[in-house]
């Protein structure tokens, strides 16, 4: 089954941790959300460094990493270049790699649709023909 739309560090956090303040926002717009959702290699390094400080935290993780709500997408050497090229693009930001892999997928799977809790950089970031991301939760906590 094709993705629906995106998924970022924040939003897998904010959804794994009760006491986060976007925990219950992200929640929500993900229970809305048509499964499964794509998200990239770097995301899940990130979210993993950031949960591996606790064990429960890492396991609740790996739990939801295998619940079949996200599919991560590879990203082939050949593709590599294009990445270098948003990151330079967006260096006054600056994009990080994780970003810049999200940004990448989205134009290559025609995604507009991403949960993150990073709206600033989203909403600046283009995709092809200048469009804008649709950018999930629309509120703020």
């Amino acid at each position: 089954m094709a993705a629906s739309a995106l998924i970022d560090t924040g939003a897998i956090l904010a959804m794994l941790d009760s006491r986060d303040p976007w925990h219950d926002l992200c929640k929500t717009v993900f229970r809305q959300l048509r499964m499964p959702l794509l998200t990239s290699e770097a995301v899940l390094t990130e979210v993993f460094y950031f949960a591996g400080v606790h064990r429960g935290a890492m396991e609740a993780a790996w739990k939801f990493v295998r619940s079949g709500a996200i599919v991560v997408s590879s990203i082939p050497d050949a593709e590599l270049n294009q990445l270098r090229s948003l990151m330079l693009k967006y260096w006054d930001r600056p994009m990080d790699f994780a970003d810049a892999t999200l940004v990448h997928l989205a134009n290559r799977e025609s995604l507009s649709a991403i949960l993150t809790i990073d709206h600033a950089d989203f909403a600046t970031y283009r995709l092809a023909g200048k469009k804008r991301f649709h950018v999930l939760p629309v509120e703020r906590p």
